[in-house]
This record gives structure tokens, C-alpha cells and sequence, in this order.
């Protein structure tokens, strides 16, 4: 479905069943240069199990008009605004690389208006190498292509796909390649700013989950764990083996600690 979001066209995938603002409502927030497909069997599951869901492109990403925008505070105020203009008083929020950033940062900014917190492949701050900066600041292949290697876990370079036929690595290569131009770099470098992470987990006061790859090399765990013991009473469930791209990697798993 389609939202105007501070003037601008959003797309907003809802897991193939009609949005109802009365149901209990999920936001899924994707990471750096993606869009609102990374979430397609989790947002589906969710969709056909009494959920609303909620999965944008990000402005700028994917569908959706406009920049995208420059910083992980802006980013934070418009999933607020998305989560009025859907007619909502409140919504879980999901998160994944620099999606779990902004559900972190939006969380601590209004609680009203959060009622649970899940934080995928999550590290703060999260610093991103220069060599990828640089590379996604004059638009070389080159960071495709480390996002892609890096992001992806051990078995995934090799197929290790749950969904036959499907290859994770050439998949999250394709997706990456349909960013805009600046868009990659404008998001890495919002991730790479944002040094209040742990400040904003410490405000954070609803049920949260971390959801981390023994073997995430964009995020390592032990970031994760960081952001975990920041926030009061959250759960961290480690996913052994696993890589960045959790969503693609081990679905069911993912799926099953979100659950819980």
C-alpha cells in the first residue's frame, strides 16, 4: 500500500493481507541500501497470524519517493510519523543492521508510542570501515560487493537457501544494485555517526529482543550483546553459525525468537 509520510509517496508492504490499523501492529525497518523485500517471510508470517504489518522502503529506498535521509535521529522521527500516518497508537517495531538503529533510537524518542522492541544483527555504535565508505561515496562496485561477502554467513556463499532455487548471495547482490545512487553511502554514513546508541538503550522500557549471527561480520556479536545488556530486561537470543543477513540466513529462527 501506498502512505504520505511528511508530503512525500511511501511504499508499504503489509505481508499480502490488508493493513487493519485495528490489529495488533508490526513495523519491520530495513538496513542500508535495502528495501521492504528483505522482510517478505517474516512480514508474511506475521501478516496471517493476526498481525498488522508494516514493512517500508525507507525514503529514498526501493519504491518510495523523496532523498533518503541523512541521519538515524531523522530516520527515527519519520518512523514516528509513519506510525501516525497509519492511524496507530502504538506498534511493535522490528529492526534490522541500520533498521535496528532507527526501532532503537525511535524507542528511546517516544515511548508512547512503542510497545515491544526487536533489534536484528544490532551493534552500537556501528562503525562502518573506510574502505566501504569510500567506496559507497563514489558509487563503486566495490561496495556491493563487500556488503554482499561480508554480509552474508558461511553457508550462504554457497546457496544454503531455505527457499529452493535461491541463491542468498547473488540475491542480496541484485537488491543492492537497485539502490539509487548515494543512497548506499548516505545510509552507511548515518550508521557510522551515530554514537548514541547505547545512551538511547538505556531509555528504552519495553519487552526487547536482540537477534544476533555467531558469525556476523558486519555486526559482531559482541556488539550485539552490548546493546542487549544496555537494555533493561531484554532477552538475547544468538543464532549459531549465522551471518549479517539473518532474514535470508535462518528465517525460522528469526521468525521463532520474534515469537517468543
Amino acid at each position: 500500500m501506498r502512505i504520505v509520510i511528511n508530503g512525500s509517496d511511501t511504499f508499504v508492504g503489509t505481508g499480502g493481507k490488508r493493513f487493519d490499523p485495528a490489529l495488533p501492529a508490526i513495523v519491520f525497518l530495513h538496513g542500508a541500501g535495502m528495501d521492504h523485500s528483505v522482510w517478505v517471510l517474516l512480514a508474511r508470517s506475521f501478516a496471517h497470524h493476526g498481525y498488522g504489518v508494516l514493512a517500508p522502503d525507507l525514503p529514498g529506498h526501493g519504491r518510495s519517493a523523496g532523498r533518503p535521509l541523512s541521519s538515524i535521529a531523522a530516520l527515527a522521527e519519520w518512523t514516528a510519523a509513519l506510525i501516525d500516518a497509519a492511524g496507530l497508537s502504538g506498534a511493535r517495531i522490528v529492526g534490522h543492521s541500520m533498521g535496528s538503529l532507527v526501532a532503537l533510537e525511535t524507542a528511546a524518542r517516544h515511548p508512547g508510542k512503542i510497545t515491544a522492541l526487536g533489534l536484528i544483527a544490532t551493534a552500537a555504535p556501528m562503525r562502518v570501515s573506510d574502505d566501504l565508505l569510500n567506496a559507497a561515496k563514489t558509487n563503486d562496485r566495490a561496495a556491493i560487493d563487500m556488503i554482499s561477502i561480508w554480509g552474508e554467513g558461511y553457508s550462504a556463499t554457497l546457496g544454503g537457501s531455505s527457499a529452493p532455487g535461491l541463491w542468498m548471495l547473488g540475491g542480496a547482490e541484485r537488491l543492492l544494485e537497485r539502490a539509487r545512487p548515494g543512497v548506499i553511502f548516505t545510509d552507511l554514513a548515518a550508521c557510522n555517526a551515530y554514537q548514541d546508541g547505547l545512551g538511547a538503550a538505556a531509555k528504552v522500557a519495553v519487552p526487547s529482543i536482540v537477534i544476533q549471527g555467531s558469525r556476523d561480520m558486519m555486526t559482531p556479536a559482541k556488539g550485539g550483546k552490548a546493546v542487549a545488556t544496555a537494555i533493561r530486561g531484554c532477552r538475547l537470543a544468538m543464532i549459531e553459525g549465522a551471518g549479517h543477513m539473518l532474514m535470508s540466513e535462518r528465517p525460522d529462527e528469526v521468525l521463532a525468537a520474534l515469537r517468543s
